[in-house]
């Protein structure tokens, strides 16, 4: 009965693989199809984390199509007079979302965000909060400044996932530079990343001088669609007019919706709690995966 014994124990430790050392990481994903509109099946076995030159383990993935969730409109208060056209579209899309989403109203004004209705599972009642935009006059600062006050302002819940639909012309108007190192971009997008939200972007134009300047524009769209691929979103124009509807955006935003996982992998342990570069894979299917640029990690103890 003794070597019985001991060889059992063998065998049961010999089945208990070892934690592998770092920081257990959650982030918000989505999966899309490579070619044609189908996405095939997708396991956890079937993805791959680097972080920098190493593959990381990846220990969960979870459908989030019924989590609980926070969505916050955040619509830039400089737009131009045809947003005000799309008011009704946008009532009826916050009427038409899932019971499990909670939904927030906010508008970018003077690189603050302006909370018309909290977050609130009562849709009708945050459709109310959607309004005409208010124009010039201060509004058309950074609307990246007001995307960081308005994580800032984000109420702490256990609330999965995160998201925000941004409706802007993308200007920066605070003379961060046009390029992609633009601190107030970079500000925004940090700090979406840092709460685990997931930022998707309607470029709508804005008024006066700068809604109507080639390269200003040119620019709020680069940053516009900066801002979405690093959080994991994505970001929806065509040219640089004002879109003939909001509509089809919708429509695209809600289909990722059901498409989106949470995605658990051991990021590797550093010295100090700051962002790190991911990249995000799926190796041996036709299926793409959009997920943040960067991961906060803790401080290994």
């Amino acid at each position: 009965m003794l070597p019985c014994f001991f060889l059992a124990a063998a065998s049961l430790l010999a089945g208990q693989q070892p934690s592998p050392p770092g920081v257990s990481t959650n982030i918000v994903v989505t999966l899309e199809p490579k070619h044609g509109k189908e996405i095939p099946a997708i396991e956890q076995n079937d993805i791959t984390v680097r972080q920098g030159k190493d593959s990381r383990p990846v220990t969960g993935f979870a459908p989030l199509a019924n989590a609980d969730t926070q969505l916050m409109l955040l619509i830039d208060d400089s737009a131009r007079g045809t947003f005000d056209t799309e008011i009704g579209t946008l009532k009826q899309f916050v009427n038409s979302l899932p019971p499990n989403f909670d939904v927030s109203v906010a508008y970018m004004r003077n690189g603050m965000a302006q909370i018309t209705a909290g977050f609130t599972r009562d849709h009708n009642a945050a459709a109310n909060g959607i309004r005409v935009s208010l124009g010039p006059g201060g509004a058309d600062v950074s609307p990246y400044d007001s995307l960081t006050d308005a994580v800032r302002k984000w109420p702490h819940t256990g609330a999965q996932r995160r998201e925000v639909l941004m409706i802007s012309s993308g200007i920066e108007a605070l003379g961060g530079g046009y390029a992609p190192d633009n601190p107030y971009v970079n500000a925004g997008i940090e700090s979406a990343i840092k709460a685990g939200v997931v930022v998707y972007t309607i470029y709508s134009p804005s008024v006066g001088h700068a809604g109507h300047s080639m390269w200003r524009t040119t620019w709020g769209q680069n940053f516009l669609s900066q801002l979405s691929d690093e959080t994991g979103g994505e970001s929806y124009y065509l040219g640089f007019g004002s879109p003939v509807s909001f509509q089809p955006y919708l429509e695209q935003f809600l289909a990722a919706q059901q498409h989106q996982f949470m995605l658990t992998f051991v990021a590797r342990p550093e010295k100090k709690s700051g962002l790190q570069q991911i990249r995000v894979t799926v190796d041996t299917k036709d299926a793409s995966i959009a997920a943040p640029d960067k991961v906060f990690v803790q401080a290994s103890l």
